[in-house]
């Protein structure tokens, strides 16, 4: 069923649909992490992971690696974030809500 916006789902493999909504109450159940979101990446085989853009908390020192065995610990497999980014900001409107086009300039840097 589909839990958040279907234009937002990440499509997996083509199979499977992974909602960022869902990886993104998990990142920031972390008490490292200030606020999180999670975005479609372009993957060579499986057309599309889970990337999380992650704003740390003050003097925080969590890693890559800790978040992503955070979420795989909590997630199926086709589910998991596969790469971090580390941002200073995450652009919200004001009603709180992810401006996800602003988020993926971002991604064009990469």
């Amino acid at each position: 069923f589909v839990v958040d916006r279907l234009k937002e789902l990440i499509k997996y493999k083509a199979y499977q649909q992974v909602a960022p909504v869902e990886l993104e109450l998990i990142l920031q159940s972390l008490p490292e992490i200030f606020d999180a979101a999670v975005m479609p990446y372009p993957h060579e085989e499986a057309g599309e992971i889970p990337m999380a853009l992650v704003v740390r908390q003050p003097g925080s020192k969590i890693t890559e690696a800790q978040i992503m065995e955070h979420v795989a610990k909590q997630v199926a497999p086709y589910k998991k974030v596969r790469k971090v980014l580390f941002i200073d900001s995450i652009p919200r409107s004001p009603a709180g809500k992810i401006l996800r086009r602003q988020l993926s300039s971002h991604l064009s840097r990469l």
